[in-house]
């Protein structure tokens, strides 16, 4: 499948060994992930030379190309909070995942469209294997 990674970027970094470990075990399964370059240390200042307009461009382009969604949502994010949103419009099956205790917002945790899961983890290979059961409904 095609899967469309979203992660927090600007609203902070400190889960990005989680992120890795995420996209890397979907790359694993044989999945493309469109987004997979979130995931590396390096991503601000990579994605830090495109304009505004081009990665709103290039990334509205992957989530209408994309088969589902995968959003790490433990810290809040407008842009992961926006690409939720987009493609659940666009009908693709969305995942947000959060660590166990953390706080997050009743318009994501109240979603109750068709295609969305909302669901949390307390370690790594529970997160994995939430991943495995969603990508296994499609």
């Amino acid at each position: 499948m095609d899967l469309y990674f979203s992660c927090s970027l600007t609203g902070g970094r400190q889960d990005q060994p989680a992120y890795a470990a995420m996209v890397g075990h979907l790359q694993a399964l044989g999945h493309r992930v469109l987004t997979a370059h979130l995931a590396s240390e390096a991503v601000m200042a990579a994605d830090g030379e495109l304009s505004p307009e081009a990665v709103f461009e290039r990334d509205t382009a992957w989530l209408r190309a994309c088969d589902a969604v995968i959003a790490e949502v433990s810290i809040p994010s407008h842009g992961v909070g926006f690409e939720i949103a987009y493609a659940l419009e666009w009908g693709r099956p969305v995942l947000c995942l959060a660590q166990g205790g953390v706080r997050v917002s009743k318009m994501l945790t109240g979603i109750r469209q068709p295609g969305f899961t909302f669901g949390t983890y307390q370690t790594s290979d529970e997160a994995l294997g939430r991943m495995e059961a969603f990508l296994a409904r499609y």
